[in-house]
């Protein structure tokens, strides 16, 4: 009898066999050669600065290039977007150059170029004013002789009391005033009143209404721009005492003497008075007062220059020399 353990049959083993003992290889292992130094290799870290390793398909679109980067700063900022509150404050800005502009181009048109019209406008007016002043030449007539001597041309004729003309209306040319001192061919009209608009403003001089005429006892008051309109009596400041200042009328013409300037308040009307800055007082002397307004381009007070009375000539008599070239159109 055969025995049973010889008899059973064993299962087969599902251990598979070992590479070694089949020498065939197993399917996890590498046919590329390994050495040490690759071991080495990759278990040292990059050097600082390097860039890590990247395979060679992704070496294009990993770094980007020059031009990209160049591109990158160069690219536009996007704009800002204005709030309500600056675009006010810009148009604001905008308005007061504009306005600036205009302002400068405006002063420069008053204080200039409007000056030089208005001067040539009165040096014409006065002009015409003096030539429809003139004595109609008499024919037939021999005129007299003018002193040809040192003496007897040197000697003053004394004409007796000077004319005295009435009351002009207002703004009305009544006398022309002549400041060889303020120009050789100085001359400005005068008018009644100082109103700017209807007298002041036309380049020439006005009369104070409630002081006294030319040549009369009392004060014999004017006024006249000091910058822009014409600026009359810019150089009033420039006055030497002795300085002559002539008033022709119809009745002839009128010297004064400039005595001496005094500044006052806007309000000062004290120097306008028959006897300046003394009110009430009865008048002996035969004054001209000139007032402008001080400094130049502010006007926080007034220049006054008086000037005292020296002597009078009627028409028939001619003009003073010193201003005989400059009266009337026709020297």
């Amino acid at each position: 009898m055969k025995n049973s353990s010889s008899s059973t049959q064993q299962p087969e083993s599902t251990q598979q066999p070992d590479a070694a003992q089949t020498g065939e290889p197993t399917p996890a292992a590498s046919t590329t050669p390994h050495s040490d130094l690759d071991d080495v290799a990759a278990s040292v870290p990059p050097a600082s600065g390097d860039e890590p390793a990247v395979a060679d398909g992704e070496a294009a679109s990993a770094r980007p290039s020059r031009s990209k980067n160049r591109a990158a700063k160069t690219a536009p900022r996007p704009p800002v977007k204005r709030t309500f509150a600056t675009k006010v404050v810009g148009v604001f800005g905008e308005l007061l150059i504009t306005a600036g502009v205009f302002v400068l181009l405006f002063l420069g048109w008053q204080l200039w170029w409007n000056s030089i019209v208005l001067t040539n406008e009165q040096t014409s007016d006065a002009s015409s004013l003096a030539d429809d002043w003139k004595l109609p030449v008499v024919t037939g007539t021999t005129p007299t002789p003018t002193p040809t001597t040192p003496d007897a041309a040197a000697a003053p004729v004394n004409y007796g009391d000077p004319a005295v003309m009435g009351s002009p209306s207002a703004g009305s040319d009544f006398a022309i005033l002549y400041v060889p001192r303020f120009g050789a061919d100085f001359k400005r009209t005068i008018s009644e009143g100082v109103d700017p608009h209807t007298v002041l403003n036309k380049g020439g001089a006005g009369h104070y209404e409630d002081t006294q005429m030319p040549g009369e006892v009392g004060n014999f008051a004017v006024a006249a721009h000091r910058d822009g309109w014409g600026s009359a009596f810019i150089k009033i400041n420039e006055l030497q005492i002795g300085d002559p200042i002539y008033v022709e009328t119809q009745d002839g013409w009128y010297t004064y003497r400039y005595r001496d300037t005094e500044y006052v308040t806007p309000y000062g009307v004290g120097v306008i008075d028959p006897v300046p800055q003394v009110e009430g007082a009865t008048a002996v002397d035969r004054l001209i007062t000139l007032t402008s307004c001080n400094p130049l381009y502010i006007a926080s007070e007034r220049i006054i220059a008086y000037g005292a009375f020296e002597s009078w000539q009627p028409r028939s008599a001619g003009p003073p020399a010193e201003i005989a070239s400059v009266v009337g159109s026709g020297n």
